[in-house]
């Protein structure tokens, strides 16, 4: 029997104004939505339901790197045997200290990030568990020193600014990371609670940790309000009308890195930017319309930037997995990690 192609999910407007709204506010009452986008809390709640029901849209909590892991990402570029490139994919999609794998056309045929819990099983996975998964060739690896912008940061821009001053209003207050020491077992299993859903209450967290409500209450504002936790939306961008999505390294001199990774961060297309130790100096992560879009960035917006000496693009073709969460059809899967 022939599988029939999915249908490909579309979302309306009502569906977009909803996802921006929570793209600024993303643990914001649906009553406070509702007043932002002119509907109510019922409708909305009807809407923000159906999204989740269908795979579409999760809110999660994006954790700082130190909660999760010993050290910082790494971006691995993978080459692969001819037509092996998918299933190389899927098998390091399987991997649970992959949170982002895709294939892709440019430098090679495979790009993903890797982020171990412990240094030592980085080594293992870079030196011997990557390069053993049949059909690789050779892999290029480069780490992360430091982001400029993370996914947290990227809007769908639909709202007026009247409508997004109203959102921040009820966003809960989010201040830059802090040093991430000392925490402990409550905070982790917290972080681990939000993490898998930003919108949890503080009922929700008590449940789920077996603690008193204002215990509960007094721990997830602190991670909140600390930076440790940051609520996001978790949607495919092709979704939002943004269907071409590029990775760039940019060479820079040594001077100019910091002021190109903060001019890429501020720009409309960034979902991650990073200062890099290998060959490049800048990774840019970023989501376009169309063509043009990335032609005005290659061309004019990077021009502009002094001390760029040279840019390599990879197209990404298909995400297999993105932030720990699997894709299939423009769908999410369960959360792995």
């Amino acid at each position: 029997m022939t599988a029939v192609p999915s249908t490909p999910p579309v979302l309306d407007d009502a569906d977009l104004d909803l996802v921006a709204a929570l793209q600024v506010a993303p643990r914001a009452p649906l009553s406070a939505l509702a007043d932002v986008l002119g509907s109510s809390a019922s409708t909305v709640g009807r809407r923000l339901g159906r999204l989740a029901e269908e795979r579409l849209l999760r809110v999660i909590g994006q954790v700082e790197w130190p909660m999760l892991a010993e050290g910082n990402p790494m971006h691995i570029w993978v080459a692969t045997a001819p037509g092996q490139a998918w299933e190389v994919a899927r098998q390091l999609s399987e991997l649970p200290e992959i949170p982002f794998v895709a294939t892709t056309t440019g430098r090679t045929d495979v790009y993903c990030s890797l982020h171990a819990t412990r240094r030592d099983r980085a080594r293992e996975l870079l030196m011997t568990r990557i390069p053993s998964v049949p059909g690789v060739r050779s892999a290029h690896t480069e780490l992360v020193l430091r982001a400029t912008a993370k996914s947290d940061s990227w809007r769908l821009r639909r709202l007026d600014d009247a409508q997004v001053r109203a959102l921040r209003e009820v966003a809960d207050p989010v201040a830059e990371p802090t040093a991430v020491t000392g925490f402990g077992d409550d905070e982790l299993r917290a972080t681990e609670l939000l993490r898998r859903d930003g919108r949890a209450s503080a009922a929700d967290v008590a449940r789920g940790l077996g603690i008193s409500r204002s215990t509960a209450y007094r721990l997830t504002q602190s991670l909140l309000q600390r930076g440790l936790v940051r609520p996001r939306v978790e949607i495919e961008p092709a979704l939002l009308g943004h269907p071409l999505e590029v990775v760039i390294e940019l060479h820079a001199a040594p001077g100019a890195i910091q002021d190109v990774a903060d001019a890429l961060a501020r720009h409309p297309s960034a979902r991650y930017v990073s200062i890099v130790a290998g060959t490049s100096s800048v990774i840019h992560h970023g989501v376009f319309r169309d063509e043009e879009g990335l032609a005005e960035l290659l061309t004019r917006d990077l021009a502009t930037l002094p001390g760029i000496t040279a840019c390599e693009v990879s197209v990404v073709l298909d995400v297999l997995r993105r932030y720990w969460i699997g894709r299939e059809d423009g769908r999410l899967l369960a959360q792995d990690r």
